[in-house]
């Protein structure tokens, strides 16, 4: 006997994991979200429409990011006080993590409107898992401040926690993090995530010092997702 799906609450904003690279680790449950919602909220709509059109989906889209976000959340707000199904994607992985979602999400809970996750892809979780690092305690950081002196410090601030430390960064920015790394966390073993789900899935491990002799020999490419272990016990 076929079930029957319960059909989408109105005025509820859906939160949908899109893939971090491959196109596969889509959910049945995404898919469906992104057929019968009234419009998609996405932080880049040509990213977004290319992944709608791959998956045969037509809807409206509504574009968010961080220098509109707050303006595209009172449009958001009003459409779900109106009644519609809105879906909130970011670029990859799920809303709301390192992206300027979050502040749509913050207004809508707010505005005492319903918001609902649907889980799926998420780099840093992909990222720890696989890494064979501790993944009973982990701290997540995101993206460092771009200011040296500030990345310094929060970096400074993190060497007492004795859990998995995760963060994301670019492929402008790998190296200047490993020497940062090699001067705050020298004996620290470090995971080096790139290319998450893609073809090219590398996972490289050693100290700082380790992972830049192995920069000088080549070029990577990609969005990095770092892991270092925690402190040590003493």
């Amino acid at each position: 006997m076929e079930q029957t799906l319960p059909p989408l609450t109105p005025g509820t904003l859906y939160l949908v994991a899109t893939p971090i690279g491959n196109l596969e680790d889509i959910t049945l449950r995404a898919l469906r979200v992104l057929k019968e919602c009234d419009v998609v909220a996405a932080e880049d709509t040509r990213h977004s429409g290319q992944l709608l059109k791959h998956f045969g989906i037509t809807k409206p889209l509504l574009s968010y990011f961080q220098f509109n976000e707050t303006k595209r959340s009172e449009e958001i707000i009003e459409r779900l006080r109106r009644g519609e199904k809105v879906a909130l994607v970011t670029d990859a992985g799920s809303p709301g993590i390192s992206d300027p979602g979050e502040r749509v999400v913050k207004a809508a809970i707010q505005a005492g409107l319903r918001v609902e996750a649907i889980p799926g892809a998420c780099a840093l979780i992909a990222g720890l898992t696989a890494s064979g690092l501790p993944t009973d305690e982990f701290h997540f950081i995101g993206f460092l401040p771009h200011k040296s002196g500030q990345r310094r410090k929060q970096l400074e601030n993190l060497k007492a926690f004795d859990g998995t430390l995760i963060l994301y960064e670019s492929p402008y920015r790998i190296e200047k993090l490993l020497l940062e790394l090699s001067e705050v966390f020298p004996e620290r073993h470090v995971v080096m995530a790139r290319e998450l789900t893609k073809k090219f899935e590398e996972f490289l491990r050693g100290t700082p010092r380790e992972l830049l002799e192995i920069l000088k020999k080549r070029s990577l490419k990609g969005e990095f997702v770092v892991l270092i272990a925690g402190a040590p016990l003493a």
